[in-house]
């Protein structure tokens, strides 16, 4: 895999801590959200839509850091909102640094050129960059022109700098497998470190819900964008660098059958803890260990809650199939020989006949909130 050998080391060895001290519910990675605040809007993004009263809302330093020391994973991601507007990122990611945290910036870009100056080149810190395919793929899930070209004129700029860029990449069921693959293709070509690619969790308040993943069209899909992969190496092009574990990329292609690990990816925000996962926000504890101890994690996950049923993202599975990396090193060697195989019949996938109908909440959290503000 393409994530710098110091940080695989340093993971490795975090989880063989977390094993010897008999954990079960440990975190590989925090997701802390600084703010809900954009400056765009997305179609498949659930997190724009809050009052103002919400999207003016701010992480200080403090809380961040406080976040960090509670969670004790060894990578941050920040994401958002875009990171970016909030006025103390500089200074939040550099404190963040000094405790030896891996820190991904998860941000859009456009305005990452007149920000750049607030962050230094560092093994422990790499900017990934929101795009959605080529330029007429991403100009319109963003719905704003020239946000393609803004992002990639920000990542030429991060590259010469010496920064370590990626860039995420979410799929929805409108894409062709051939443009990803060009896309993919030409990333490589540019230099860019390394790829996350996730299929679009239907988030209940997106606005682009027609445009939303199934888990069947999720295997079929990303399965074609892999045998693509096999057939351009082939034809001489770059091999492409994905950042997550190939068993993950393994079960987008139906030949593994996992359940999420919600509690692996905590997400922490301006509500707080968010129960069960980054994805889902059902409800909002203050601790880190309340959120541990004190939530029923058997509640959650595909074929047991009907907001979980078609999630396959990383969020929620990366840690699943971390885990069981670890506990099958052999699985990854065979992967790493053969690659992943695009011809076999799929697992069987999670009976949902048995899952807990959906519970609308969000609407009373943001009342919660609000209140407490005008207090």
């Amino acid at each position: 895999m393409p994530v710098p050998v110091q940080q695989q080391i340093a993971v490795a060895l975090y989880m063989i801590k977390q094993k010897l001290k008999g954990n079960k519910h440990f975190p590989l990675v925090l997701m802390l959200e600084p703010l809900f605040r954009c400056n765009l809007s997305c179609a498949g993004c659930g997190k724009v839509d809050y009052p103002e009263e919400i999207l003016n809302q701010r992480l200080s330093v403090e809380e961040c850091l406080k976040a960090a020391d509670e969670c004790g994973a060894p990578i941050i991601s920040i994401p958002g909102g875009e990171p970016l507007l909030h006025h103390e990122i500089g200074e939040i990611v550099e404190k963040l640094i000094q405790k030896k945290k891996f820190v991904t910036l998860c941000t859009n870009a456009q305005i990452l050129e007149k920000k750049i100056h607030l962050f230094k080149p560092s093994p422990y810190f790499n900017f990934s960059v929101h795009l959605d395919g080529n330029m007429e793929e991403h100009d319109r899930a963003t719905g704003l022109k020239g946000s393609y070209e803004r992002a990639m004129s920000a990542i030429k700029l991060a590259l010469s700098k010496g920064f370590r860029v990626t860039i995420n990449c979410t799929i929805f069921n409108n894409t062709a497998p051939e443009k990803v693959a060009d896309f993919f293709d030409s990333m490589m070509e540019m230099g860019i470190d390394d790829i996350t690619l996730s299929p679009g969790y239907a988030y209940e308040r997106a606005a682009g819900q027609e445009h939303f993943l199934n888990r069947e069209t999720t295997k079929k899909l990303f399965r074609e964008i892999f045998r693509l992969e096999k057939v351009r190496r082939k034809a001489g092009k770059k091999k492409w660098k994905i950042s997550q574990s190939p068993l993950f990329m393994n079960f987008l292609a139906g030949n593994e059958s996992y359940q999420c690990t919600p509690w692996g990816i905590p997400a922490y925000n301006i509500f707080g803890w968010q129960r069960p996962c980054y994805l889902i926000g059902e409800e909002f504890v203050p601790t880190y260990k309340e959120l541990i101890e004190k939530t029923d994690w058997d509640k959650y996950g595909t074929g047991k809650y009907e907001k979980c049923a078609d999630c396959m993202v990383h969020c929620g599975y990366e840690p699943t199939a971390a885990e069981d990396a670890f506990r099958n090193p052999l699985k990854i060697l065979k992967l790493a020989i053969k690659g992943i195989d695009t011809e076999k019949a799929m697992v069987k996938d999670i009976d949902l006949s048995k899952q807990r109908k959906a519970e609308n909440v969000h609407e009373n959290h943001i009342a919660e909130y609000i209140k407490k503000l005008k207090k």
